[in-house]
């Protein structure tokens, strides 16, 4: 077996060290998510806060599968659509309660934190656009950042509109797109 075969077998040490950097990133923007979701009563805020949760471990299952063999990776990359469907039950569960019980979403908070994690997002991206012979649990880790990035436009434009008028649905709406927009990634 050769020098790059014996890596690849093990994963290179910058595809390793990416997907620690992206799972770190994820993880600290999924507290953030879920904070400012609580304190800003927004559903879309946890949806993206559960949605960067479930991409965290999928980044953490891309780290093991790495030396591991390509049935394995693809379990592993089972395992992470099924995670997408139960996030976005629960998140259109929390919508559909919103609706019917009311809330107030704070849309300043809504915009800030997405535009924080826009940033955050695009920079995972770029890092994981630049990663060379890419398997499946590495193209869903891409696919994830840029459904982030994405869904932190969705936020953006929601929370002006919940912050002009008052309304709620915009950021059910959103909530909802995100769990959508996971189910297609």
């Amino acid at each position: 077996m050769s020098m790059s075969e014996a890596e690849e077998a093990e994963g290179s040490p910058q595809k390793r060290r990416t997907l620690w950097i992206v799972l770190v990133l994820n993880v600290a923007i999924a507290a953030g998510f879920f904070a400012t979701g609580v304190v800003a009563d927004s559903n879309a805020l946890i949806a993206n806060g559960l949605d960067n949760s479930s991409d965290a471990i999928v980044y953490g299952l891309s780290l093991v599968a790495l030396s591991r063999p390509r049935k394995w990776k693809r379990g592993a990359a089972r395992f992470s659509g099924i995670m997408l469907l139960i996030f976005s039950a629960g998140v259109v569960a929390d919508a559909v309660r919103r609706f019917i019980v009311g809330s107030e979403p704070g849309g300043d908070l809504m915009m800030v934190m997405a535009a924080i994690a826009a940033v955050i997002n695009l920079a995972s991206l770029f890092l994981l656009k630049r990663l060379e012979g890419k398997d499946v649990n590495l193209r869903a880790a891409t696919t994830f950042s840029f459904n982030d990035f994405v869904s932190n436009g969705g936020i953006i434009i929601a929370g002006f509109v919940v912050m002009n008028t008052g309304w709620n649905w915009p950021d059910l709406a959103v909530g909802i797109a995100v769990a959508c927009i996971a189910l297609y990634g």
